[in-house]
């Protein structure tokens, strides 16, 4: 079932999730437990699907999305630039790794 989810959600959730849950706590490193466990799961699946070497790309576009927010909040608002970023990651995941099925 997991398999059929495709990995720009499970990357999007880590992104949206992550912010989400930290501002809805208060607590940034609980945002940051869903952050990496959303990154990891995704990342997984990622070196399945595609190899290692787009697996290595996306999970850096996932790390440099989640650390570019942070400035481009400061332009677009915060949700604003949550969302960008995650649209990013999500469709970059979706031409390197989901479109080619698992």
């Amino acid at each position: 079932m997991a398999a059929k989810v495709p990995t720009g959600l499970v990357a999007a959730a880590g992104l949206v999730g992550g912010f989400g849950v930290a501002r809805g706590t208060k607590r940034r490193e609980l945002g940051g437990v869903v952050l990496a466990a959303a990154g990891a799961a995704a990342a997984t699946r990622w070196k399945r699907q595609a190899g290692g070497p787009v697996a290595a790309g996306l999970t850096t576009a996932y790390l440099a999305a989640f650390a570019g927010s942070h400035p481009l909040a400061k332009r677009l608002g915060a949700w604003p630039s949550v969302l960008t970023v995650t649209a990013g990651v999500a469709a970059a995941s979706w031409a390197l790794a989901d479109r080619h099925g698992a």
